[in-house]
């Protein structure tokens, strides 16, 4: 998206990034095996940002078909547009330059380092998305976008982590269906929450609210305990399939 410069000050860049940085920095410090090195993690941050542009093609892509097949201001067109367009553009975006920059890179030594690489691309992308969306808003989006969708792009990028970082280890197992398995559903799970999400923050029912901020409660309590256990469980990867296993495992 591109963002109206004149319109930042930094107040609104605070605003924007303080929530984003809280948690990256929340989920950096659950990874107690082996922490990630700076270059890395900043990298990942980067490709978020660089999703939002691919997501933002896509999106165009899917919107322009959709507007020639289906009428506008229905529920199929809805549920299509945030399940099928946005959820899959954005995700998928992520997912690919995730896989692309850590898969084969060799600090992915640990489960638990999915979750963080899932976490950090994920608010990099909710961070510059934050950014356009309150410079051109301003400070009455920051507190609504800090408490729903910086926390929602993070929640995604956990179960996105999640999945991802056991389709590793399925791998250094020798299990590669498991490993395919696992990668299908580090870009499905997320996929799907992202879709209901906006789905339910679009309807305009009296009760949809309380519906949306349920979701939103439920999702982050929920993502917070994934954050738990998979750190608690959190183990070394072997490297090659059947190899020697690292302490750890």
């Amino acid at each position: 998206m591109s963002i109206p410069i004149f319109e930042i000050n930094p107040i609104l860049i605070a605003a924007a990034v303080i929530p984003a940085v809280y948690l990256l920095i929340r989920v950096e410090r659950a990874d107690r095996l082996e922490k990630e090195s700076g270059r890395l993690l900043g990298s990942l941050i980067l490709y978020g940002i660089i999703a939002t542009a691919i997501a933002e093609v896509l999106e165009y892509v899917g919107i322009s078909i959709l507007d020639m097949i289906f009428e506008e201001e229905t529920s199929l067109y809805d549920f299509l547009l945030y399940f099928g367009v946005v959820a899959f553009a954005e995700e998928g975006s992520k997912y690919a330059l995730l896989k692309r920059r850590t898969w084969k890179n060799p600090e992915f030594n640990c489960q638990f380092d999915g979750v963080v690489y899932g976490v950090f691309v994920s608010l990099g992308f909710a961070l510059w998305e934050n950014i356009g969306y309150v410079a051109r808003f301003g400070l009455s989006v920051a507190l609504i976008r800090a408490v729903t969708a910086v926390p929602g792009h993070a929640c995604f990028g956990v179960f996105m982590g999640a999945w991802y970082g056991m389709a590793k280890r399925r791998e250094g197992m020798g299990d590669f269906a498991g490993c395919k398995k696992f990668r299908v559903g580090a870009l499905l799970v997320p996929a799907l929450l992202h879709g209901m999400y906006d789905f339910i923050a679009s309807m305009s029912a009296a009760w949809s609210s309380l519906v949306f901020f349920g979701f939103v409660i439920v999702m982050f309590i929920v993502a917070n305990r994934l954050i738990k256990h998979v750190s608690n469980n959190d183990v070394y990867i072997q490297i090659l399939p059947f190899g020697p296993q690292r302490p750890g495992n």
